[in-house]
């Protein structure tokens, strides 16, 4: 009797032993990793646990390390699996916002991921089930997302531990890709960044920043250099002026207002704050704003800008600069030589002398200055 109790406690270690919870010694099996990167507001999470190549190179893919296709792999286990990804227990990504991975729509979440490897293709699985061991109780009915994708194969440096890595990264994408011995499996993250930084933004501004007039006329900006959200953003910045919140017109805060305005297509709305900002103006954002309409071609509003400023503000530096440019613009050299040469004569650096004895010179041959 103690033989077969001895035998039965034997065969349940056996059996038990692929999915107990053991004692783990760091760095003596798999190594647990975890790696990110964010997109505009989109945060991607990859965690997973590291084989080792540990001498099998050209002995991983396509055996019953990385099988091919979908596989029986035992213990129990009798459904097609695909590889796991990783070792131990599964492989999870998630994405904070919805994506698009190989061109195919993913919503937002934590998904299992394991691959279907084949010799020469393979298919990325998004899984819902995360709390798995591996993939031995695989589930296809839990997959959200199925693509495809095309390994690299032979690549030059071996790869002993299993990586996930980000490469190539734009404004709205980034490459990640599965590297071990020496296969790179890598698939592509899209966002839709105005979208999932709107939604960043109308979330943050939900809170404790709501009441925060800077916070809201970042936001109100960020809509109007954005062309999206004008009606709400309005709410934003006219909050953000608000002086129960401690907000005053400022004349950036009534520049941003006079656009919105204006893509709501509130033209008269839109002049209002503009005469308002303008009437609280420094005489360098008056100077600035001035130049912002020269760069649109509008010469004509840019010059009322240059000739108001200079009256505000007596003449000083720099608006015999604005009026130089503003008449230079219209094609006036004479006098924007004559405001040239007095700015010449204000100017509070060495860089600015230099600019503006080339711009003498220019316009004392009837050139006009850039």
């Amino acid at each position: 009797m103690k033989k077969l109790l001895l035998s039965i406690v034997f065969i349940v270690c056996i059996v038990s032993t692929p999915f107990a919870q053991a004692l783990r010694i760091p760095g003596a099996t798999n190594l647990p990793c975890n790696a990110g990167r964010k997109i505009g507001a989109t945060q991607i999470a990859v965690k997973w646990n590291a084989p080792g190549v540990k001498g099998r190179e050209g002995k991983i893919w396509g055996t019953d390390i990385a099988p091919y296709d979908f596989a029986a792999l035992g213990f129990g286990s009798n459904v097609l699996s695909p590889w796991r990804a990783g070792a131990d227990e599964c492989t999870t990504i998630s994405f904070s916002t919805d994506v698009i991975v190989n061109g195919k729509k993913l919503s937002a979440g934590n998904y299992a991921f394991f691959v279907a490897v084949y010799p020469d293709s393979c298919v990325l699985i998004f899984n819902k089930n995360t709390d798995g061991w591996g993939a031995y109780f695989y589930n296809k009915d839990l997959d959200v997302l199925r693509v495809a994708t095309t390994q690299q194969k032979n690549q030059p440096n071996l790869k002993e531990r299993l990586e996930y890595t980000f490469t190539n990264q734009k404004e709205n994408s980034v490459e990640l890709a599965l590297e071990w011995e020496r296969w790179r499996i890598p698939f592509t993250v899209d966002i839709n960044l105005k979208a999932t930084v709107l939604e960043d933004i109308q979330k943050q501004l939900s809170g404790a920043l709501g009441f925060d007039p800077q916070s809201l006329e970042s936001g109100a900006n960020w809509c109007l250099t954005n062309e999206t959200n004008y009606e709400q953003a309005l709410g934003w910045i006219n909050a953000a002026v608000n002086p129960s919140l401690g907000g005053r017109n400022t004349f950036n805060a009534l520049n941003i207002k006079a656009g919105l305005f204006e893509k709501l297509g509130k033209i008269e709305d839109a002049k209002a704050a503009k005469i308002q900002g303008l009437e609280v103006a420094t005489v360098m954002e008056m100077h600035g704003y001035g130049r912002n309409l020269l760069a649109q071609g509008k010469k004509i509003e840019a010059m009322e800008v240059f000739e108001k400023n200079h009256k505000k503000y007596n003449g000083i530096w720099p608006t015999n600069g604005g009026m130089m440019r503003g008449y230079s613009a219209l094609g006036n050299y004479k006098k924007a030589l004559e405001y040239a040469k007095l700015a010449l004569a204000q100017a509070p650096d060495e860089v600015n002398k230099k600019n503006l004895t080339n711009y003498v010179a220019l316009l004392e041959k009837n050139q006009p200055i850039k």
